[in-house]
């Protein structure tokens, strides 16, 4: 007695199966499960529903070597200026939630590198890698030579960061200088007149927003601010602050962070110092992360719009990979009032 399964109810493992069962060609599959408007459709649902029947499965690896695309964009985040800080950051984790969805929904799985830029040819190595359709950078870091080299040859790659000018690589950022001065004059507007800025200014966002802070008091006509290293590494960061406050605190009454993180550790060591915030001395940080709503006092900080910015770097990119142009963005910054400052 024979066991042979009828050819109708045997299994499609290939396209010719698939093929076969439809009563088309094996290209017409392949387009239909592609999703191609060159198959009418009608066909087109027929054979996606004899896949489904079938938990039929295109193979990746042959798509991708006949397409030529590998379905993976790189997220990378370049640490050259603070090389001990976390992919566990707050405003790393907010934003890369941002990118991965607008990603995904597009169909594409997401590879993430956090680098430490020891050798030159970092960048080089990633997108000549032949693993990624793209490549977005998340901050620029110290390494703008870098990013700018790779740039002038490889189109499918746009960073969250500053905008300078003449500069090759396609940006997505708030406008930085803008966003310093208005919580300078924030500041200001409530009596400050000592500010200290808490940022290390090696990386051009934090650089910038010193340097609106700095414009400002100038036109208030007050002392140039007091610029005071601060890394992001959350391990340093509060030693760090403590240092800064035991050492400085009598030359500053109010503190402008370069980040939300360094304003809300900030708040801790003044509460540990028996300092009250915001009548003894008032604080203002920079992105306005979710996490601002939940400390004590609740911060008051410049406002970054990470989701359009994200979604704005995913647009940009795909636009790049298909060979269009893709202008930069620069987001106005807004001040949120809350309760620090």
């Amino acid at each position: 007695m024979s066991h042979d399964v009828p050819p109708s109810d045997r299994p499609a493992r290939t396209l010719a199966d698939l093929a076969r069962l439809a009563g088309v060609s094996a290209g017409t599959v392949s387009r239909a499960l592609a999703g191609s408007s060159l198959v009418n459709p009608e066909t087109r649902q027929r054979i996606q529903a004899l896949a489904a029947a079938h938990d039929f499965r295109v193979n990746q690896m042959a798509r991708r070597l006949r397409t030529q695309k590998t379905g993976v964009i790189g997220v990378v985040v370049p640490l050259g200026h603070e090389r001990r800080q976390h992919l566990s950051d707050p405003f790393f984790m907010t934003i890369l939630g941002h990118l991965a969805d607008a990603l995904t929904e597009n169909g594409y799985d997401v590879m993430l590198s956090r680098i430490i830029p020891d050798a030159e040819d970092w960048l080089e190595r990633i997108v000549d890698s032949g693993m990624l359709d793209g490549v977005l950078l998340i901050g620029q870091s110290d390494q703008m030579d870098a990013i700018e080299r790779v740039a002038r040859r490889y189109r499918p790659l746009v960073a969250w960061g500053s905008r300078m000018p003449g500069q090759v690589h396609c940006t997505v950022g708030t406008e930085n200088v803008a966003g310093g001065r208005i919580a300078a004059e924030h500041l200001i507007a409530r009596g400050v007149r000592r500010i200290a800025f808490l940022g290390e200014i090696r990386a051009p966002e934090l650089r910038e927003r010193y340097a609106g802070i700095c414009a400002a008091a100038a036109a208030a006509g007050l002392p140039a601010p007091l610029q005071l290293d601060t890394h992001m590494a959350s391990d340093m960061m509060e030693l760090e602050i403590a240092a800064h406050l035991t050492r400085h605190l009598d030359r500053i009454d109010g503190i402008a962070a370069g980040s939300d993180m360094i304003a809300m550790t900030t708040l801790r060591v003044l509460a540990d110092q028996g300092m009250a915030v915001p009548s003894d001395v008032p604080v203002i940080g920079y992105d306005d992360l979710p996490l601002g709503l939940q400390t004590v006092p609740r911060l008051t900080t410049v406002r970054q719009d990470i989701a359009r910015g994200a979604r704005a770097m995913v647009e940009r990119l795909f636009a790049r990979i298909a060979g269009q142009e893709a202008s930069p963005l620069v987001m106005p910054p807004q001040l949120v009032v809350r309760d620090s400052a």
